[in-house]
């Protein structure tokens, strides 16, 4: 095949450092979930949607053939932390945490993801982040050392 095709879909999670409730503002949410958009966009890596949560970020978005799974988060994680530092000076210390969590999506179940990442707010009233990717990492078949996983 002359041509290089590709439709790969990546579901990412990441959260603030040590789940710092950071975004706690709806406006702010906004306009990380806008920039992170546009981040993506950049790198050729289109969000089917991106939502952030007082402490954390869902991303659903294809991955681009021609940058890895790491250096994505890395320029979006690093972009973005910088840009929300200079939104207010009370952002001064706000970071994401190091590590991510990245679930391959099929096409064919790309709705449902969607849906469970727009319902982040509702879910997050019973559910912690941590408990929520206890759930993602266990469905998805990952092994982890609860040590390692939280910053």
């Amino acid at each position: 095949m002359p041509q290089a095709l590709a439709n790969v879909l990546v579901h990412r999670v990441f959260s603030t450092k040590n789940r710092a409730a950071f975004l706690q503002p709806p406006r702010l949410r906004e306009a990380v979930n806008a920039y992170l958009v546009g981040a993506l966009r950049n790198l050729k890596c289109p969000s089917v949607i991106v939502n952030c949560v007082s402490d954390h970020a869902h991303i659903l978005c294809q991955l681009a053939r021609t940058i890895s799974l790491a250096e994505l988060l890395e320029e979006i994680k690093s972009g973005s932390s910088a840009w929300v530092k200079t939104q207010d000076a009370s952002l001064a210390d706000f970071y994401w945490q190091n590590g991510y969590g990245a679930f391959s999506v099929s096409q064919s179940n790309a709705e449902q993801i969607q849906r469970y990442i727009a319902d982040q707010e509702e879910r997050h009233r019973t559910m912690s982040f941590q408990d929520e990717l206890r759930a993602l990492l266990k469905r998805h078949g990952l092994e982890y050392d609860e040590r390692y996983v939280w910053d």
